[in-house]
């Protein structure tokens, strides 16, 4: 019976491993705002034809941030997020017409670069770069996205300087990631790609999801600022690193 609701050559036992992977993945990037997404798309790529894996992520991610946007939703900062959109349309426009014809390792090195030099470097204070970075941000992003997936770490990499107390960085990463991902569904559905088939899976882990970020809620209001700051740039920089690794051929 299960079989009949699973898209061809995902066996059961697979679906319910990605069904619970989804769970701790959401639960992570509620507590941390990153981390799950790049997670949730190395377990897809391990279980999943690679064809389908960036759309279907897209998809389950679409879901995970919703349910995350909706919880912390009181802490964002919506004038960001909108920014952030105006940029992500442009972005996913052009990603549509290039998703075929840019070198994937070449923009996981650009990413792996900008992220540890968002995380560490000092930032020029320039009137208007937080509007217009966001912009610039969100166009890059989404473009990316259209080809390796989860670019998370590089949104959060964006609103990091802005030193947002951590309610909101969450809640806003979460809005601005919700944007990013629905666009690119939008856009995989432009080019044909056939969703129904993934429907029943993709929902069974949105509700899995769901759950884990009420869990990950609970925990980000335990975390003390301190460490949660340490948190956020040890966990972009060693996703930064992994990312110029990848980019390099290891």
């Amino acid at each position: 019976m299960l079989d009949m609701l699973l898209p061809a050559g995902v066996a059961p036992a697979i679906a319910l491993l990605l069904i619970a992977v989804s769970f701790l993945t959401s639960a992570f990037t509620a507590a941390f705002g990153i981390g799950g997404g790049v997670a949730m798309l190395g377990a897809l790529a391990g279980t999943v034809p690679p064809s389908v894996v960036i759309a279907v992520h897209g998809l389950v991610q679409v879901g995970s941030n919703v349910g995350r946007t909706y919880v912390q939703r009181a802490h964002a900062l919506w004038p960001l997020v909108a920014r952030f959109t105006a940029g992500s349309v442009i972005g996913a426009l052009i990603g549509a017409l290039l998703v075929v014809e840019l070198p994937e390792r070449i923009l996981l090195g650009l990413l792996g670069a900008f992220i540890l030099v968002m995380t560490w470097l000092p930032k020029p204070r320039i009137p208007g770069l937080a509007s217009s970075g966001l912009v610039i941000g969100g166009g890059l992003s989404t473009i990316i996205t259209m080809f390796v997936g989860a670019t998370g770490p590089f949104v959060q990499a964006l609103l990091l300087p802005l030193k947002l107390e951590k309610r909101q960085l969450i809640a806003t990463h979460a809005a601005c990631t919700t944007i990013q991902h629905l666009l690119k569904v939008f856009a995989f559905g432009a080019l044909g790609f056939a969703f129904s088939d993934w429907l029943p899976l993709i929902g069974a882990m949105i509700v899995s999801g769901f759950a884990g970020t009420m869990l990950g809620t609970r925990l980000l209001e335990r975390l003390p600022e301190r460490w949660f700051a340490i948190a956020i740039k040890a966990i972009l920089t060693v996703v930064g690193i992994d990312l110029l690794r990848r980019a390099a051929g290891f």
